[in-house]
Parts: C-alpha cells; sequence; structure tokens
C-alpha cells in the first residue's frame, strides 16, 4: 500500500515543420505523442489521481487532429535511421523470386545473370531489419484484405518501421474506384507515404520533344486525377525524378500542383544522367521534397558519353553529408531510404543526337553551362566503376549485400542514419 507504481500522463505538443512530411512553413502540425512517466503514491488520492489522468486524456484527444488519435500501442515509427528500398536488393529479390510486400517492385539489375538455384521468397521487411535500417519502401502491397493490412502492419510496427509503399497509378481515365481502395489499405497499413517512378530514362525512350511531352502532360493528367483521392487520406504521393525531367521542369509542375499532399521523392544521383550537379537538384526541389532516396554515384568517360553509376557511400563524388544535412534542416523526420542498385553502370551518350532529341525546344533547355559542369567532373574521373557482368548469380548476390552493408554501416558512421 506503500510502494509507487509508474502512471503515464500523456502530453501532446506542437511543432513547425517537423511533420514526417513537409508542410508550408506558415502551418503547424501535431507530429508527436509524448509520455512523461511519474511516480504516484498509493493513498486514497491515487484515485483522485488516476480520474484527473483520464479527464487530461479525454481533453488532450478531443485536440488532437484525428488522423494523429490512435489506439495502437505500438512506438511511434523512427524517421532518423535509413530504410531500404526494392531497388537495393534487386538481386536477392529476384533470387527469391520477387512478390509484392516481399520483394517489392526492382526489375533486374542491369547484366545480371539469372540465378542458379531457387532460394525462399524474398521478404524486404524481414531483410531491412535484420540489416540494421530504420524502415522500408514496399513496392506494392501484399492485398487490400482486411487481414493482409493487419499483418503487415504488424509486422512493421514490431520494427518501430517507418514505410512507404508504390501504389498502382490509374492511366487517366483509368480505374479510381481501385486505386482509392489501395490508397485506403495503404494508409491503414500505417505508411508515411508513397512513391511513384512514373517515367523511364528520357534518353533512352525518346528521339524528339513532341513524344516527350505527351509524356509528361498524360503523367500530370494522371496526378490531376488522383489528387482528390490522396486529399480524402491525407497522405501524400511522392514522385521521384527518375531520369524523365530535369529538376526545373518537375519543379514548376509542383509549384502549379501546389498541393500538400503532392511532392517529390528526391533521388540524389539520377539527375546527373540529365546533365544536372546533384546539388543544384537537391535546391531546385527542395521545397517540395517528401522523403528520398540516398546514394552515392561515379562517373566515367565512355565514347559517347560517360557512364553512371551507384557506388559505396564515400567511394563518390556526392557531398552526402552536405545534402543531407540540407534535408534535415527542412525537416528533421525526413525520411531517407537506401538505394545502392548493384548493376552494370548506366550509359549517358551526351555525344549522340538521340540523347538531346527530347530538349529540342525552349520550353525543356538543357543549358550547356550545365553539360560543361558534368562533363569537367567526367574529365577528372579516372577510378573504375563497379559492375556485374561476368559475375556468378552468387558472386552477384556477395556484391549486392556486401555494397548495402557497407552503406548502412557508413550512413551510421557518418551521416547519423
Amino acid at each position: 500500500m506503500f510502494g509507487k507504481r509508474w502512471n503515464t500522463t500523456p502530453r501532446w505538443y506542437m511543432v513547425a515543420g517537423n511533420a514526417p512530411w513537409s508542410y508550408p512553413a506558415s502551418s503547424l502540425a501535431w507530429s508527436a505523442f509524448r509520455y512523461e512517466l511519474k511516480p504516484i503514491s498509493l493513498f486514497v488520492s491515487d484515485k483522485e489521481n488516476l480520474n484527473m489522468t483520464r479527464r487530461q486524456m479525454l481533453a488532450l484527444a478531443g485536440s488532437a487532429p484525428a488522423w494523429m488519435v490512435s489506439t495502437s500501442s505500438a512506438a511511434a515509427p523512427d524517421f532518423t535511421r535509413m530504410g531500404g528500398t526494392p531497388t537495393a536488393f534487386s538481386i536477392r529479390s529476384r533470387a527469391g523470386g520477387g512478390g509484392r510486400g516481399g520483394a517489392g517492385r526492382g526489375g533486374a539489375a542491369q547484366g545480371a545473370a539469372p540465378p542458379a538455384a531457387p532460394r525462399p521468397p524474398f521478404d524486404i521487411v524481414e531483410h531491412c531489419h535484420n540489416i540494421g535500417m530504420g524502415g522500408v519502401q514496399i513496392g506494392g502491397l501484399p492485398g487490400t484484405d482486411a487481414e493482409s493490412i493487419k499483418q503487415l502492419r504488424a509486422r512493421v510496427e514490431g520494427y518501430n518501421f517507418h514505410v512507404v509503399i508504390d501504389p498502382r497509378l490509374p492511366q487517366p481515365g483509368g480505374d479510381l474506384a481501385a486505386f482509392d481502395a489501395q490508397v485506403k489499405a495503404i494508409k491503414e497499413v500505417g505508411a508515411t507515404a508513397m512513391h511513384a517512378a512514373m517515367t523511364n530514362r528520357r534518353y533512352e525512350d525518346f528521339d524528339s520533344f513532341a513524344p516527350w511531352k505527351q509524356m509528361f502532360e498524360r503523367n500530370q493528367k494522371t496526378i490531376e486525377a488522383v489528387l482528390p483521392v490522396l486529399e480524402k487520406y491525407k497522405i501524400p504521393l511522392a514522385i521521384e525524378n527518375h531520369k524523365g525531367w530535369r529538376s526545373p521542369e518537375q519543379a514548376a509542375w509542383m509549384k502549379r500542383l501546389s498541393s500538400e499532399y503532392v511532392g517529390v521523392c528526391l533521388d540524389f544521383g539520377n539527375n546527373v544522367s540529365l546533365c544536372e550537379d546533384p546539388m543544384d537538384t537537391l535546391n531546385n526541389l527542395l521545397p517540395y521534397v517528401v522523403f528520398a532516396h540516398i546514394k552515392d554515384m561515379g562517373v566515367l568517360e565512355y565514347e559517347d558519353g560517360f557512364l553512371l553509376s551507384e557506388v559505396r557511400m564515400g567511394e563518390g563524388f556526392l557531398d552526402l553529408k552536405g545534402m543531407v544535412q540540407i534535408l534535415r534542416k527542412k525537416n528533421p523526420n525526413m525520411i531517407i531510404d537506401l538505394e545502392m542498385i548493384t548493376r552494370d553502370p548506366l550509359k549517358i551518350p551526351v555525344y549522340t543526337t538521340k540523347y538531346w532529341g527530347s530538349f529540342d525546344d525552349p520550353s525543356s533547355p538543357l543549358p550547356g553551362r550545365d553539360l560543361a559542369k558534368v562533363l569537367d567532373r567526367v574529365r577528372k574521373s579516372k577510378k573504375p566503376l563497379p559492375s556485374v557482368a561476368g559475375l556468378t548469380p552468387e558472386q552477384q548476390l556477395k556484391a549486392e549485400d556486401d555494397n548495402n552493408n557497407r552503406c548502412v554501416a557508413y550512413a551510421k558512421q557518418n551521416l547519423g542514419l
């Protein structure tokens, strides 16, 4: 009777700009729920303490936004540690047969041979946990039924993971009801955001401006069509800079759209293929970044232009520490997920006519100063780039594992991730 026990008194607090995704600078977002532990006496006054606690809880919960009120006892997702993306594990995924909610998206790595023997299905959630990550991007839901949602949510909450999920976007005029069901399920899983790539490599798919413009307009119509669904469920869709458009073009699109539920998944290195300096890409897209794919990059000259490759963190030319600091300054809870793709280097044929075809219009320029800047870096680069060509399936898998493990260790030691 005269001992003490711990009582949890809930306390909400408000911060500006510290929600898992970015809000306009003028807005305030409820971004955390924490408990203050206080020892209380077990005398008669203890009953009054407990009654006060319930009243406080009801009052505080009543003033909180609906999307923050939850009966779950799980800890808040970890937004500080680096998560993993499907394409970081494409060789391991393919070896295990892939699968939505397990391997996620991510096709075969370029230059990779098929595996020699089947392996157990790849589970991206479990794998990210096993290598010490703090979250996961999943290439699609395993199902939208209640049981599938419950199981996936239990797993990611059990690991205190932040979660990003790729929905299947409808074509213009497509089935919005199916998309609505997906987004509802993704929200129920507990995802912080959704991801969409939307394009392939501009310089490979297009040799003139008009078809590229049609593609870009079609993508914009798709996003306009799904925007009401995003607003309904209040979950942001982050569109990656996926070698399909330069950052000024994407930033102008985001500015026109002006929605807190559509933003950018910043890929640290993709726009080097479009002759952009990575820091320029970051600064152009920064106002719209929801979360990021982190990687380091290397370049090397070849006869038609330059080779571009993901490399282990710290071995490339990106200012990783500076870029992470800029993102964390914008939002301390910014999700940053690893996309170290183990494959052969990509060929960026800037000396060919086709490469320039889709830029042949004043509305989509590629300034000569940007080309000069990237070529100067290429000219000074002499270090060989990694390749998987000629490796056995087992060697490729080991290379991918080694690359990812090195990046995880580097991020923890040098980037605070």
